[in-house]
């Protein structure tokens, strides 16, 4: 069985951490919905932007496949770099495709929980206005359309480099939205709040790099494993990334790995061959 995350909200939880920044995340048991069928994660996940990158959903999910050595997880990836809350209202298309495609993956996996990061776009000077009650509106009506009113949900706080340079430097009023995110996670049941303390940013001011995507990624993780809000870092966090990318690859993956050097131009057909070859003995 399959348990599914549906990913919600906009560009940093689709992700613009920069590939080459972090050592990427192969897992033959992490699975992304894609063209209407689950095939094995490769970074970025959440295509939807041609700069989508490092995810914080990546490390959530491999921090899952440690802990869980015997369950398979697949990614939902809905998020909508740029999106206002006002976007995600149930009547828009940015909500319903997001339940159509939980519902889709629902014929074949345990939707498991829901992944939200959203708010940068409120917090630019005059729109944190009425952001709980639209928030708190979204939310009851994902659990309402999925018919499942106990759907765990883990909402990530606003980093805060935001309000300072370049693309972030107009999200003025991203503490306000930070407010309305914590108030609602400690209201409500089975919801839970994830620090963004010491993230730090891209260039661009506004987006999380990848080393704090990997980093944040295993706070969303320690939330829903411990149905406890996360207000502070995590202990050893980067340690603990580094053992993760010590795990072997296993015979699957590195097929998997020399396909797609192939497709790539990075190896050439015979190499391919041979690789294969060599897997296929072990």
């Amino acid at each position: 069985m399959i348990h599914s995350f549906l990913m919600l909200g906009q560009s940093n939880m689709a992700g613009r951490g920069f590939l080459t920044d972090v050592p990427p995340i192969y897992n033959e048991r992490i699975q992304m919905l894609r063209n209407g069928r689950w095939q094995m994660m490769t970074e970025p996940i959440n295509y939807d932007r041609p700069v989508a990158g490092v995810s914080l959903v990546s490390s959530f999910a491999d921090a899952w496949c440690a802990q869980f050595p015997e369950d398979e997880i697949g990614l939902i990836p809905c998020a909508e770099g740029g999106s206002t809350i006002d976007e995600w209202h149930p009547d828009g298309l940015l909500f319903r495709h997001a339940i159509s495609q939980a519902k889709f993956a629902m014929e074949n996996s345990e939707l498991t929980g829901v992944l939200w990061h959203q708010g940068e776009s409120d917090g630019m000077e005059g729109r944190s206005a009425g952001y709980y009650e639209k928030l708190a509106f979204i939310l009851e009506a994902v659990r309402k359309e999925l018919h499942a009113p106990f759907l765990p949900l883990i909402i990530g706080e606003l980093p805060a480099f935001l309000g300072q340079t370049g693309f972030g430097a107009g999200c003025t009023e991203y503490q306000a939205v930070n407010q309305a995110l914590q108030k609602y996670a400690f209201e409500k049941d089975n919801c839970y709040f994830v620090t963004a303390a010491e993230l730090t940013a891209n260039p661009d001011g506004i987006h999380i790099d990848a080393l704090s995507q990997r980093r944040f990624g295993l706070r969303y993780f320690e939330a829903f494993l411990t149905k406890q809000h996360v207000l502070e870092p995590l202990k050893n966090e980067e340690e603990f990334l580094t053992q993760l990318t010590k795990r072997p690859y296993t015979q699957g993956e590195n097929i998997y790995l020399a396909s797609m050097n192939m497709a790539l131009g990075k190896i050439t057909y015979p190499e391919f061959e041979a690789k294969i070859g060599q897997l296929l003995q072990k």
